[in-house]
């Protein structure tokens, strides 16, 4: 079994098929997706921006991460399955598109990044106070985060410029 016998499978579901030929069912799919995708960059960002130095600075980045990252986990579970949605009523051509390829390369370094920073460097964020400096391991972590999550909304813009072309 090939990888696109696979993808023609997820395509040929009654599921995909509903979202494909229905004319509001993927434009409300993408809506939730697109407010998904605010919520879990928002969120990040304001995390990283702590992290930095540059927002929030009354709080502890402790105290910060605290309060969000619940929020960015729900957002990213509703981002994740409205993706999964628009996926599969496309299966085959999104997964030959290069921006496609390119978003679940970034997304997965996103991913690397958060769990070496929670391995590695979140111990340190919390023991530190709102006034010692963040290690530069966090500051660093907070820089490829933020890059990699715009880029991720990057590709993800380009991805439906590129379907639409047949790219």
């Amino acid at each position: 079994m090939t990888i696109d016998t696979v993808l023609d499978a997820l395509y040929q579901t009654g599921l995909a098929a509903q979202i494909r030929e229905n004319d509001s069912a993927f434009p409300w799919i993408e809506t939730a997706h697109v407010l998904a995708i605010t919520l879990v960059v928002g969120s990040i960002a304001v995390v990283d921006l702590r992290l930095l130095g540059l927002a929030s600075r009354e709080r502890t980045a402790a105290r910060v991460m605290t309060d969000l990252l619940p929020i960015t986990w729900i957002a990213f579970g509703f981002a994740a399955a409205s993706g999964a949605l628009m996926f599969i009523s496309n299966a085959t051509a999104y997964s030959h598109n290069l921006y496609f390829r390119a978003k679940l390369v970034l997304l997965l370094l996103a991913g690397c990044n958060m769990a070496i920073f929670q391995l590695f460097v979140q111990r340190r964020v919390q023991a530190a106070d709102a006034a010692s400096a963040l290690p530069v391991a966090a500051r660093l972590a907070a820089l490829c985060s933020l890059t990699l999550w715009v880029l991720v909304v990057a590709a993800g813009r380009w991805i439906g410029f590129t379907m639409l072309a047949g790219y």
